[in-house]
């Protein structure tokens, strides 16, 4: 069996570290603990490990947040994977730094990313897996935030939330989704 696990984020070195590229450094993370390099590919870098009988494939969207939908089709379709074969991993603002929320579908939620693979795949019915970035920001300052560095206090506190989310996603593959949202979401 096979599973497509796509980390949203933007591609170049302005938001390497950045709370919006979450989703990349989480498929990074995974592809460090596996062994497996990222290699240039259509629509994205890719990486692929095999984990007790599944393959996994690890993009990373290169075609900006807001058109992640078209990487998404596009290996979805190469992999022949339905959409439930797929999670999807990025930030969100309504959760409190390093808090993980698995979903088996869902709106966008304002998210430009979500957005954009909902438009594609023509369907909210696929499993995310949302990273809380927490909202500490003033008013009118929401863009600032989210392309903005991790403090010194939360990249403190990263690697230990990015293992958590790289056990979340091998759980989701492994188990399935509403085994994963219990060892997860109860957190």
């Amino acid at each position: 069996m096979k599973i497509l696990i796509a980390g949203l984020g933007n591609p170049g070195p302005d938001y390497i570290h950045t709370r919006h590229n979450i989703g990349f450094t989480a498929v990074e993370a995974l592809a460090d603990t596996f062994e497996c390099g990222f290699s240039p590919a259509r629509y994205a870098e890719t990486a692929r490990f095999k984990h007790k009988g599944r393959t996994f494939v690890l993009i990373k969207p290169q075609t900006f947040m807001n058109l992640s939908g078209k990487a998404v089709r596009y290996w979805l379709e190469q992999e022949d994977l339905d959409p439930e074969r797929l999670l999807v991993i990025t930030d969100d603002l309504a959760l409190p730094f390093g808090k993980v929320r698995l979903r088996a579908s869902g709106g966008a939620g304002g998210h430009n990313g979500l957005a954009s693979i909902i438009e594609h795949l023509g369907t909210d019915a696929f499993p995310r897996l949302r990273f809380g970035i927490g909202s500490d920001f003033a008013r009118g300052r929401q863009s600032e935030y989210v392309l903005g560095e991790w403090t010194g206090e939360e990249r403190a506190q990263l690697e230990e939330a990015i293992g958590t989310v790289g056990k979340a996603a091998l759980q989701f593959g492994l188990l399935g989704m509403a085994q994963a949202m219990n060892n997860f979401n109860k957190r």
